[in-house]
């Protein structure tokens, strides 16, 4: 398959196409994270050189990749507490002129139809290939673990934990990153938090939530909790945390 790979600084009419490789990629409940609300639309105008599409003639966008600088001091405990936390460091550092060392990851989405064609790898590698060129040593992600949405009671914990007989990660995006060379450095248990009332988690995902408790979500990698005197459905998701060690030759 032919593709070309463009960043928004050197094509900043691709900003919205980014939406035609979104909607059909994602739950809905996943788009409507309050951070992301915040801060993403910051990301093409911030740090326009982090951001990047994949486009297939005559001019489709088929996936993308969206990243952000932030400073870390290099060790598992010094991590944000996952995907949210990132993203507002990233944006505070940006603000307060503190010099970045490290990109996070913070989404490889390809559009369904494109599926299975070896793309996860290509923006993997885009990726490194940006923080080798902001002369950055590491590469981090709050990786989600699609496969987790078939084991949603399994804390993350464990779940990260889990092997294959070939001693490879069991999950199979946490295994696409592992076979690039990163290792895991720690869960994320509380990676990203999404709230709303009752109807709206009930539209969001075409489920009716008629008491109080935890509910089991297609899609979600934890149960919700529901809480119906509050109005208030809430998801905590988890991920984990991965390192890809760059050189200048990446």
């Amino acid at each position: 398959m032919e593709y070309t790979i463009h960043t928004i600084a050197e094509r900043p009419d691709l900003t919205r196409t980014r939406w035609r490789v979104t909607e059909p990629s994602w739950p809905t409940f996943m788009l409507q994270d309050p951070m992301s609300d915040l801060y993403y639309p910051r990301l093409d105008t911030d740090f326009p050189a982090c951001q990047f599409v994949l486009m297939s003639a005559p001019d489709t966008a088929i996936a993308f990749g969206c990243t952000i600088p932030f400073y870390w001091d290099g060790t598992p405990e010094g991590l944000p507490v996952g995907w949210d936390a990132v993203l507002e460091q990233g944006m505070r550092d940006h603000d307060a002129g503190r010099a970045p060392n490290t990109l996070s990851a913070l989404e490889a989405t390809i559009h369904p139809d494109y599926r299975s064609q070896g793309l996860s790898r290509v923006i993997l590698d885009q990726m490194r290939g940006i923080a080798a060129a902001q002369g950055f040593a590491a590469l981090v992600a709050p990786v989600r673990p699609n496969q987790k949405s078939l084991y949603p009671l399994t804390p993350i914990e464990r779940y990260a934990a889990w092997l294959r007989p070939d001693g490879a990660p069991f999950d199979a995006w946490l295994r696409t990153h592992w076979r690039m060379g990163a290792r895991i450095l720690k869960p994320a248990p509380a990676s990203m938090y999404i709230p709303g009332t009752v109807a709206q988690w009930e539209e969001w995902t075409g489920m009716a939530f008629p008491d109080s408790g935890s509910y089991v979500v297609p899609g979600a990698l934890a149960p919700i909790t529901i809480d119906r005197a509050a109005d208030q459905g809430v998801y905590v998701e988890p991920n984990v945390w991965m390192l890809h060690e760059v050189s200048s030759g990446t």
